[in-house]
């Protein structure tokens, strides 16, 4: 698994990357999922681009959590794009199929290290896990599941099984660090899954669409 050192301290910066780490791939028609303010629109011109969510300046606004299907065809678009969505939605699983089965060739889904974010308070034995905890009031958007590097990339993996798809890379997320800092935590942690689970904040993934085999699970399976 390929480690890119980066970090994102703005959506801005989650979408500059997504646009020179995977841009090649999202196109000639993409679908992005969780869009904000749509910011992939400017980002790759070259593409037709469709962008949904609750909130931001979205082509469609629409709440993930109360629809019955996306309002796509089957392989309406060459690519979709779902980075850091699905762990806000009580219903991931079934927004999964979704991607699925709206996407043509390529799906481009990140998921968060919540246990990277956790970690530093638990240690201290203080402060907040960001998108967590008991507000005083209800919050406008929260995380509904708390995983993991090895438990997203599991997720990842087993989502071949489900459905026509094929993952082509995965990637993990680190933030800069000095080179002496990194090789003190890779001494101090060698086995990569522990090292990952720590530090990495971010997964990512490329899957590729193939045709389903006869009798297999429909990309619109439910869980």
């Amino acid at each position: 698994m390929k480690i890119d050192y980066v970090q994102f301290e703005q959506r801005a910066d989650r979408s500059a990357y997504i646009a020179r780490r995977f841009g090649d791939l999202l196109g000639p028609a993409l679908l992005d999922v969780g869009c904000d303010k749509a910011l992939l629109r400017t980002l790759l011109p070259q593409v037709a681009y469709t962008g949904i969510d609750v909130g931001g300046t979205p082509d469609i606004r629409i709440d993930l959590e109360h629809i019955e299907r996306l309002p796509f065809a089957d392989d309406q678009f060459d690519a979709t794009v779902c980075s850091d969505v699905l762990e806000h939605l009580d219903n991931l699983h079934f927004i999964f199929g979704e991607l699925v089965r709206v996407s043509r060739e390529h799906i481009v889904v990140s998921l968060p290290n919540n246990w990277t974010n956790a970690r530093r308070p638990i240690e201290r034995g203080r402060g907040a896990i960001a998108h967590y905890g008991l507000p005083a009031t209800p919050p406008p958007d929260r995380h509904k599941w708390f995983f993991g590097f090895s438990e997203a990339v599991d997720f990842l993996r087993e989502q071949e099984r489900r459905y026509p798809i094929s993952i082509v890379e995965l990637v993990a997320n680190e933030k800069r660090r000095p080179l002496p800092a990194r090789l003190l935590r890779r001494a101090r942690y060698p086995a990569l899954e522990t090292y990952l689970n720590r530090y990495a904040h971010t997964v990512w993934v490329v899957y590729r669409k193939r045709a389903p085999r006869p009798g297999g699970v429909p990309a619109s399976a439910q869980p």
